[in-house]
């Protein structure tokens, strides 16, 4: 069984608005934090937003993230979300959302995918006119 589940994603024109989700299975939100990234083709697999477990509650995103897009979570769902307003082509990436092999891991400044063991199999995010 897949632990983390995307969806949410799509074709959208810039400017436009899209919220992904990461549903959460077999590990609770409370003790784990969770981290979104993407992947254009031919670059390396980035963070884009990161929320921490409820111990910590900190949210950190990456420069081009910052003013755009935010991170959220619903335990009573055990699913989090990234929410994306103003998109720009730029933004146009396969998405996954992740966790780490072990608690206490807390979101501050950029994270990295080889900080993260549980991924989720990503979801399509196009911004096109």
């Amino acid at each position: 069984q897949v632990p983390l589940v995307e969806s949410g994603g799509g074709l959208v024109q810039p400017g436009g608005s899209l919220t992904l989700s990461c549903a959460v299975s077999g590990f609770s939100l409370d003790l784990y934090a969770i981290g979104w990234f993407r992947q254009a083709p031919g670059t390396p697999r980035e963070g884009v937003s990161c929320i921490s477990s409820s111990v910590d509650n900190r949210t950190s995103y990456t420069d081009s993230a910052k003013g755009r897009f935010t991170i959220s979570r619903d335990h009573a769902k055990n699913t989090v979300y990234l929410r994306m307003n103003s998109l720009k082509s730029e933004d146009t990436a396969v998405y996954y959302c992740a966790a780490p092999r072990m608690t206490g891991y807390v979101c501050y400044g950029q994270h990295h995918a080889y900080e993260f063991y549980y991924w989720g199999q990503g979801t399509q995010v196009t911004v096109s006119s």
